[in-house]
């Protein structure tokens, strides 16, 4: 499967600045084959674990996460950039590479003791994971794994999450 995944991936060269080569995963998205595959790996494996809720990052983790939630049967949590969620909410902050970024999430979004996995589209560096496992642990939930479509391995994002397992269905070493 991961050959085939990598086959609807894109390589954009400079984008969004020169030396960096962009993974695009427009192509998944418009491959009604490639995009059910995700979602149905996803599903067979976690639809034993008695998932509560599905944390989806912004903005490419909703697209992945909320069909996902659908099929488990499962809340969809949207973690999103500071200020775009309209209710109370908890934030947190994570650097970057030059400078720092925040996201958040509503103050009740997750219930003590709720089994959680995070869905994102790329895992690179994992600032922006590791804060979202951060932001469900202090709302007493569980975290049972961070799942990605995408992980850019040779940029260590594994270690920014911490204590949360990792899944990733395409790697790039």
């Amino acid at each position: 499967m991961e050959t085939f995944l990598k086959g609807h991936i894109r390589d954009v060269p400079d984008f969004p600045k020169p030396g960096i080569i962009f993974k695009d995963i427009t192509p998944l998205l418009q491959s009604h084959q490639a995009f059910s595959q995700i979602i149905e790996s996803f599903v067979e494996r976690y639809s034993s674990m008695k998932i509560d809720a599905v944390v989806g990052i912004e903005s490419r983790g909703f697209l992945f996460g909320a069909p996902l939630a659908h099929q488990l049967g499962a809340a969809l949590v949207p973690v999103r950039k500071k200020g775009k969620l309209p209710y109370k909410t908890v934030d947190m902050s994570y650097d970057l590479e030059y400078g720092s970024a925040t996201i958040e999430m509503h103050t009740d979004a997750i219930k003590s003791g709720q089994k959680v996995v995070v869905v994102d589209d790329l895992l690179a560096t994992g600032g922006t994971a590791g804060a979202a496992c951060r932001l469900i642990e202090g709302q007493g939930g569980e975290v049972v794994e961070c799942a990605f479509v995408v992980e850019l391995s040779f940029l260590n994002g594994r270690e920014r999450i911490s204590g949360s397992p990792v899944y990733s269905l395409v790697s790039y070493r």
